[in-house]
């Protein structure tokens, strides 16, 4: 099959015309992907960052947003049949520790993640246990099952939140940012607020039901923001650009008693006020790491089938696995938010 790998540790991947089918064990399914989305962590991996450098291993076959169509299932396999289209949660938990048990497998104190501690999806074919299949509902178009997972992610943290009826902060229009608005105001999120430093994504922003939006580089926008939300600041933040800066702003703008859901990943450490911001203004501070197996699923379907989600808009490039290059490229200059790549079929 083919396969693009992370074959030497510097920028870029190869695209690999002859990797070997995965093999597959009692409980695993094998799946041939048909599409595959490019993640921020693929970027991460594509330009070989410090994190990856310390995570990733050499040899992998990357990615870990797809879907696809079942081709084999092992003997101990009990639902799963071949021939069903399904996407993949991309967190195998141990099924063992504590999270796991009480669940919360999303935070598994030995996950292994699809495309950084194991092969991913950007292949003709991937492997992966049962238990982490999600059968894809026959009116969701391929391109949309395949990225469920930043999807559920947005929806992740957005539905910690708890957003309707309440005014709510965006910081970061990224692609998760940008699903986070059309998240919220599908949920019955009140005025709406979203910065970034890109005017591009403002206006998608806009288009997707933000009610006001803010350049991040304008250091009076946590007063403006306050000022729209009756001089008292937003009730929500969703923190999902991981900038040190705009972390801090976007608690100064959270108004006192509101509730901080954090998503982005800051490169460093940072530094935060943490009696003005935190301790007096009473806020809730939710750490949010990848979608809750699997109830983040159901939602994330529910919502999608109900058509009051905004998802066309985002995908804003569909190329072919041979093209990663140029999706990457697109993501680095902005030109991109969400690509999807198609995944060739064996013989083709």
């Amino acid at each position: 099959m083919v396969a693009l790998k992370k074959t030497k540790p510097e920028a870029g991947l190869t695209f690999m015309p002859e990797v070997a089918v995965p093999a597959i064990g009692p409980r695993d399914v094998l799946v041939a992907v048909t599409h595959a989305g490019i993640c921020g962590t693929d970027r991460h991996i594509y330009e070989w960052d410090a994190w990856s450098a310390s995570r990733v291993p050499i040899g992998i076959t990357v990615g870990h947003e797809f879907v696809g169509r079942v081709v084999a299932v092992g003997n101990a396999v009990m639902r799963t049949q071949v021939g069903e289209r399904v996407s993949v949660e991309g967190h195998i938990g141990c099924g063992l520790c504590e999270p796991c048990r009480t669940g919360n497998g999303h935070i598994c104190e030995k996950v292994d993640i699809l495309g950084v501690d194991r092969d991913g999806c950007f292949a003709q074919y991937i492997s992966v246990p049962e238990e982490n299949i999600w059968p894809v509902h026959p009116d969701i178009p391929d391109h949309i099952a395949a990225v469920f997972d930043p999807l559920g992610n947005a929806m992740h943290t957005v539905m910690a939140a708890g957003v309707s009826g309440r005014s709510v902060l965006i910081t970061g229009a990224g692609i998760i940012g940008l699903m986070a608005v059309t998240i919220a105001r599908a949920a019955g999120a009140g005025t709406v607020l979203v910065t970034d430093v890109d005017p591009r994504r403002l206006e998608l922003a806009r288009q997707l039901g933000a009610d006001l939006t803010y350049a991040a580089d304008d250091p009076e926008w946590p007063a403006k923001a306050r000022h729209a939300t009756h001089e008292q600041g937003p009730q929500v933040l969703l923190e999902m650009s991981g900038h040190p800066r705009a972390i801090r702003q976007g608690f100064q703008a959270l108004r006192n008693g509101g509730t901080a859901a954090l998503l982005g990943l800051p490169s460093e450490p940072v530094a935060l006020d943490l009696p003005n911001d935190i301790i007096f203004k009473g806020v809730t501070v939710l750490g949010i790491n990848g979608r809750r197996m699997y109830q983040t699923w159901y939602q994330s379907e529910s919502f999608v089938l109900s058509g009051r989600l905004q998802l066309e808009p985002i995908i804003t490039h569909r190329l072919q696995l041979q093209e990663f290059d140029s999706g990457f490229k697109l993501m680095q200059s902005g030109d991109a938010i969400k690509v999807v790549l198609s995944v060739p079929q064996e013989g083709n």
